[in-house]
């Protein structure tokens, strides 16, 4: 008897999924558990357009109010799913109801991190991960106003972008020597460390943060940074408590296969929280960004359905900050290359560039350059070895490599 399927997690990826099971002609009981209050939205305008003022807040929402009642979605908004029993197949909300599954998607997504240090939970430490934050954000970047970040990763250096823009006085801190240095490497890394000075960022690198307090930040060597507006943004941890408890495989995530199927036959995760394994990297990879939520819960879907589906897409992300904008397509690890390539004009910030791995294409980001997402996602799945000159050459068709 189908008793119906469970999402957990009402964002982008739990919200897709319901989408793609009415898509796939699945007439049984859908219902999609969250612990906002907010209907599903998209996370990418919190950093960008909407932490701007550029989009109206109904431009986040994945679909219109009324979608889920003309497609017999029931939304459970603002409830908190305490247990999950996958012998039994149920979910135990907050409260103590437990709702009947055929199958369970796990779209849990992840939670900011906080700082190990005095202060690092502190009521006055603003994060960047819901719409409440985003808003009030929003609100206090404003002229004049001292906005100190810790953290140099994309999303405290969009939010310093947005910061900038508003008229704020910006301090990012960060432990490394460059930002984004994991993401990008050195080679890259430099470009934005110089965009953000370009525009008035007091960018401290190779900093130690000692304690948060309401009106700063104390660092190593014993001085204060002064905040009017403390954001954290040192990165996300997966939201895996209910698999783990569940005695679901868990590891940077939880675990699943390329159909997005978790330990459990009938339980599947997607999103933040899936380490999936990618068939075209022969291992699990877990990808924090915006594409995976939204392509995942379509095979996570029809593998529910007990169709056969595999999910093989190639990563990629974006941001946009300042006049900066930005595509990354494909997965080059710390230490996982060999040679960055550029094409084009790096110091104009109108550039390509390539992480190569004996002679292979792992990734492959645009830099103020459009419509070559497609030939650089071809390069990175076809893993063939190319001419590093003729790749640096902006003379040579990126499909002629």
């Amino acid at each position: 008897m189908d008793t119906g399927i469970v999402i957990v997690g009402a964002g982008l990826a739990g919200a897709k999924a319901a989408e793609a099971l009415r898509a796939e002609g699945y007439r049984g009981p859908v219902t999609l558990v969250g612990d906002e209050a907010e209907r599903p939205y998209e996370r990418p305008p919190l950093s960008k357009g909407y932490l701007l003022g550029k989009e109206e807040k109904e431009k986040v929402y994945v679909h219109p109010a009324d979608w889920y009642g003309q497609h017999e979605v029931t939304l459970r908004l603002g409830t908190t799913a305490t247990a999950v029993d996958p012998a039994g197949h149920t979910v135990t909300l907050e409260g103590g109801e437990r709702l009947p599954f055929s199958k369970l998607l796990l779209a849990t997504g992840s939670a900011p991190r906080t700082l190990p240090v005095p202060g690092g939970d502190g009521e006055f430490v603003r994060t960047l991960r819901r719409l409440g934050d985003s808003e009030q954000l929003r609100a206090a970047f404003r002229p004049g106003a001292r906005v100190v970040i810790v953290g140099a990763g994309w999303i405290g250096l969009e939010a310093a972008a947005a910061a900038r823009t508003a008229g704020a006085e910006v301090t990012v801190l960060e432990a490394a020597e460059l930002p984004l240095l994991r993401v990008l490497g050195p080679e890259v890394a430099r470009v934005f460390a110089d965009l953000h000075r370009a525009h008035g960022v007091d960018l401290r690198l190779g900093v130690r943060v000692e304690e948060l307090r309401a009106d700063g930040v104390r660092l190593g060597d014993g001085s204060t940074v002064p905040a009017d507006v403390l954001l954290v943004g040192v990165g996300i941890a997966p939201n895996t408590a209910l698999a783990e408890d569940a005695g679901l495989t868990v590891d940077n995530g939880v675990r699943t296969d390329q159909h997005l199927a978790t330990s459990h036959p009938d339980v599947f995760a997607a999103g933040d929280a899936a380490n999936a394994f990618h068939p075209l990297f022969g291992k699990p990879i877990r990808v924090e960004h915006w594409a995976n939520a939204l392509n995942q819960p379509a095979v996570a879907a029809a593998s529910m359905l007990g169709r056969t589906a595999v999910y093989d897409r190639v990563p990629y992300f974006f941001t946009d900050q300042y006049d900066l904008g930005m595509e990354y397509t494909g997965y080059a690890e710390p230490g996982g290359y060999d040679r960055v390539v550029f094409r084009g004009d790096v110091a104009g910030r109108e550039f390509l560039a390539f992480w190569l791995s004996g002679g292979k294409v792992l990734a492959g980001m645009n830099v103020n350059v459009w419509d070559v997402t497609d030939p650089i996602r071809e390069l990175v799945r076809s893993g063939r070895a190319v001419d590093p000159e003729r790749l640096a050459d902006p003379a040579v068709p990126l499909d002629e490599l």
